[in-house]
């Protein structure tokens, strides 16, 4: 694929898999699991940030960089407003073909139909990653309570009754039960990050819990590592950098730095996302007419174009 930097491919990457070669890169011990916050406090001697957490213990931290999602209790502390209900749901599965064989080409493949849309692309060999995301109705309770197998059926009738090609039902048929579970697409308003305080004193935010985005984009993740490598840099220019001042105020600075490179790539991600999104699947005559017969060229672009980004090196 031709990019505005040179020609470069796209590629499907397990997050699982990746999580595990990035824990795997840091000394043992570092990372501390099942550790929810409840509450954060400033030690008014030090500006350091007291992290209260489920388990009754304390974290004492000097930099305190918000990770923690689409519930983010970091958000909430710095003010950001609270993610919208985008008025869909998404399931998601992994199907596998153990040996190979599952014969698609390396190319995203989508169907829209009455009210949902389904899509897949392989993984390599023997995984291809599908999403189905539809509009729920008043009676179906929006299916968020139904068990695995139950979402996974219901995906299955929608695409029958549909006419989707058998090898593409095949996708879903293959799938773990566990893998078909429901969830609500929310956002973060990109209004809202026009003024919001990204980052206050030594406390900052990354991931969902800045730019919260429906999938449509398949940029969430991705983005999240583009804040990883801003971030990282900014505050190694700080901590060993030869600038003037306390060592606590040139980590405030470095984030503000941060917030100032990462609040429109921000609001231009969750602002398309969630156009991209509404176009492909309303049920809008006028809409779906234009999306058929002008606007397929236009989505694809843009999805190429928010992948195209260069967020710098460390």
């Amino acid at each position: 694929m031709g990019g505005c930097r040179g020609p470069h491919e796209t590629c499907r990457v397990r997050r699982d898999l990746l999580l595990r070669a990035m824990e795997e890169e840091l000394p043992p011990g570092t990372i501390r699991y099942s550790s929810k916050i409840v509450s954060i406090q400033e030690d008014v001697g030090s500006g350091a940030k007291l992290i209260h957490l489920a388990d009754g213990s304390v974290l004492r931290a000097k930099v305190l960089i918000g990770c923690d999602g689409v519930n983010s209790v970091v958000a909430t502390w710095l003010g950001l407003a609270k993610p919208s209900y985008s008025g869909r749901l998404a399931t998601r599965g992994l199907a596998h073909y153990p040996g190979g064989g599952h014969g698609f080409q390396p190319e995203f493949v989508q169907f829209i139909g009455q009210g949902f849309r389904f899509g897949f692309v392989p993984c390599d060999e023997t995984d291809v990653y599908w999403f189905y995301t539809w509009r729920p109705s008043q009676n179906d309770d929006e299916g968020i309570n139904e068990s695995a197998a139950k979402m996974k059926q219901y995906v299955l009738n929608s695409l029958r009754s549909s006419k989707v090609p058998a090898e593409a039902q095949e996708v879903v048929e293959r799938s773990e039960v566990s893998d078909a579970s429901a969830a609500r697409l929310r956002f973060r308003s990109p209004l809202s990050l026009l003024f919001a305080s990204i980052s206050k004193g030594n406390v900052c935010v990354a991931g969902d819990a800045l730019h919260l985005m429906t999938p449509d984009l398949g940029q969430g993740g991705c983005s999240a590592l583009e804040d990883g490598v801003v971030l990282a840099r900014c505050l190694g220019e700080a901590v060993l950098g030869a600038e003037a001042g306390t060592e606590m105020g040139r980590i405030e600075s470095a984030l503000r730095k941060y917030a100032r490179l990462r609040r429109w790539r921000s609001i231009r991600l969750v602002g398309a996302a969630y156009m991209v999104g509404f176009v492909q699947q309303s049920d809008n005559a006028i809409v779906s007419f234009l999306r058929e017969k002008v606007l397929a060229g236009v989505l694809a672009r843009s999805l190429l174009k928010m992948a195209d980004y260069d967020c710098g090196t460390l």
